[in-house]
């Protein structure tokens, strides 16, 4: 008999504890740093939830050229297009940090999107702002300078909020992996993140700090 769906007020609903809750289908994954969760031709058969620490995703191109399309913190999934029938892997996901990540089998998910409308919900809102990212990320790929391309990244990655602040980035990342996300060489990483510290617009005190003023450089036409 098939269950009925349970709908509870989406402000009511824990994605957390719902998705905690382990039984068949969910395992709970405490990761290392630079652990692969998938790679690109693996068997596309689960969706994954980040509980603790970070994922970058990658992905490769025909000539072997690698680019970060997404770095996804807490409370993000990853690996849905197993739900649009896609056999196989075409990124790879890699924890930049030590992690705690739900895996849930496709044949467990599909059953909690059916059953449970809030959590439905709030797994089509990370994925439609997920994708509107990706959306300005390809804009920006295209029509901003390189200066502008690595301010943007690094206000991402510090999770830049209104409060006139500076943010930490933590875990500390490499130069390598900002290159991947601007889509800019390495040596133009280090040219700019020199220019940056020398006008300001960040430290290294305590951690890589990016200070609210870097906004002009997003904000300059």
């Amino acid at each position: 008999m098939a269950q009925k769906r349970v709908n509870r007020p989406v402000s009511l609903f824990d994605v957390t504890t719902f998705l905690a809750m382990v039984g068949i289908g969910k395992t709970v994954l405490a990761v290392k740093k630079n652990k692969i969760l998938f790679s690109r031709g693996d068997a596309s058969d689960a969706v994954f939830y980040i509980l603790e620490g970070k994922v970058k995703l990658i992905v490769v191109s025909r000539r072997g050229k690698e680019a970060v399309v997404a770095v996804l913190g807490p409370a993000h999934f990853f690996g849905e297009a197993c739900l649009a029938a896609q056999p196989v892997r075409t990124t790879t996901a890699t924890s930049t940090m030590a992690a705690r990540i739900i895996r849930i089998e496709k044949g467990e998910m599909v059953r909690a999107l059916h059953q449970e409308k809030a959590f439905s919900e709030r797994f089509m809102s990370d994925l439609l702002s997920r994708n509107t990212g990706m959306e300005e990320e390809l804009v920006d790929q295209l029509f901003n300078s390189i200066e502008k391309r690595l301010a943007r990244a690094l206000l991402l990655l510090a999770r830049f909020g209104k409060e006139n602040r500076a943010e930490v980035i933590r875990p500390k990342i490499d130069q390598e992996t900002l290159a991947e996300m601007a889509g800019i060489s390495r040596s133009k990483v280090t040219f700019f993140m020199a220019r940056f510290k020398k006008r300001g617009f960040i430290d290294d005190v305590g951690g890589l700090r990016i200070h609210r003023s870097l906004l002009n450089i997003v904000l300059n036409d």
